[in-house]
């Protein structure tokens, strides 16, 4: 293996049966057992599904993960992302030595430490304290170097008042604090984590990150980091890979693999359609810029549409988007409404559209929902027509950038978001 290469993975596969724990039956067992006696391949390696969880099961076999192949260099940072159920807790088991591939190989050179579920490594009966040598011990480290390093990892823990207590009596939060600052603090060559830092607070959040890029950045350790905050991974990792349906969909450039990813999965920029009735009915909706990219920097005009029609007159409507947090928390809500003297509208096909200026965005993921309505009467705002997108940084956003577009989008030249509306020929 290469110097620089501190992980190399090669041709990695893992099956499960499903249904079932263990290995199956004895015939399974015994079908097995002679084909090993003849020099054959396993005959069950031949059979199996892929791993695609929203589809009903033809066989009792699933590949979790399927010819997996992948390098990282010393002092990198991986982000693997990838929808729910598409291998990446599989994987990185695998890489932490939790659980055996069926095929394939994993070479790695030094201490791995990995942080995959809340308390991981932990024994509830003891104390932080007492887990902090534990932990140490298993990577190897002598009781004096743990001690050295002991102050450290308690402060930046957050957890001096407990560290005495039974760690089964910690919250989650607390727990996952504990967890990190132990792998983090305790040197390993490489650091694997998952979703796990989810549970803790955003202050903790912001601390972690910055820790794990001291890591990498400073110390030249390797990190391998799985996440569904699209906008931690950006900011973290050098280098990215997709995994869907336990295969490498694409590996390589962050901005490559997050642009991909949230095409297919996460952004959906664009819904065309009939939601409501005969009355009133949701046609189209859609957010873009001028560029048309997926992922929208927070110095880009954002532009939404939403296109209905009506089958009657009406002289008492709503027409509005909410935009919301990635977990549906309502934060803006813009109403066609708010900026006229009047709601009365005729029949027609009509298209709204609005304009987010730059920089009003922070950076990270989100919502849009779309509301058409007669209040106290009836509303079509489902599911089926929100849209999902992605705020990133400029690179290159700068002084003159700012000054220069907010002479065109500050409160006093543009006092609303409201674009138009305009009824189409039919």
């Amino acid at each position: 293996m290469n110097n620089n290469i501190i992980l190399k993975v090669e041709n990695l596969s893992k099956q499960y049966r499903l249904g079932t724990v263990g290995t199956g039956t004895l015939s399974h067992d015994l079908n097995r057992w002679w084909a090993s006696v003849r020099g054959k391949e396993d005959p069950y390696l031949k059979v199996g599904d892929v791993n695609d969880r929203s589809t009903k099961a033809t066989s009792d076999y699933v590949w979790a993960l399927r010819d997996i192949n992948f390098e990282v260099q010393q002092g990198e940072v991986l982000g693997i992302i990838g929808k729910n159920g598409a291998g990446k807790s599989t994987l990185l088991k695998i890489l932490s030595k939790i659980t055996a591939p069926t095929t394939g190989s994993v070479k790695s050179r030094g201490r791995i430490a990995s942080l995959l579920e809340v308390g991981t490594g932990f024994h509830g009966e003891m104390t932080g304290r007492e887990n902090i040598f534990l932990n140490g011990a298993i990577l190897g480290m002598t009781k004096a170097e743990i001690t050295a390093k002991l102050d450290e990892i308690i402060a930046f823990s957050g957890c001096e008042r407990y560290i005495d207590t039974p760690v089964k009596r910690y919250s989650s939060g607390m727990t996952v604090r504990l967890a990190f600052a132990v792998a983090a603090f305790l040197e390993p060559d490489i650091l694997i984590i998952d979703e796990v830092l989810a549970v803790g607070d955003a202050e903790f959040q912001k601390k972690a990150i910055g820790k794990m890029q001291d890591i990498s950045r400073g110390e030249g350790r390797t990190v391998l980091f799985v996440s569904h905050n699209m906008a931690a991974v950006k900011s973290l990792c050098t280098r990215g890979m997709v995994l869907e349906n336990g295969g490498i969909v694409l590996e390589g450039d962050i901005n490559k693999v997050l642009n991909l990813y949230l095409q297919s999965n996460f952004n959906r920029n664009s819904w065309s359609g009939e939601d409501g009735d005969s009355s009133m009915k949701l046609l189209k909706t859609e957010i873009f810029t001028e560029n048309k990219t997926e992922i929208f920097k927070n110095t880009d005009p954002i532009h939404i549409l939403m296109k209905f029609e009506l089958g009657e007159k009406f002289n008492d409507i709503v027409v509005g988007v909410n935009i919301c947090s990635s977990i549906g928390n309502p934060l803006i809500g813009l109403l066609y409404n708010d900026y006229n003297n009047y709601n009365e509208i005729d029949s027609g096909i009509y298209e709204v559209t609005f304009t987010i200026p730059p920089c009003s965005l922070a950076t990270g993921d989100y919502e849009m929902e779309f509301n058409l309505s007669i209040p106290y009467v009836k509303r079509f705002t489902t599911e089926k027509s929100n849209l999902s997108f992605s705020i990133a940084a400029d690179t290159a956003f700068g002084n003159r950038f700012f000054l220069q577009n907010n002479q065109n989008y500050n409160s006093v030249s543009r006092p609303n978001w409201f674009e138009s509306i305009n009824k189409l020929n039919q």
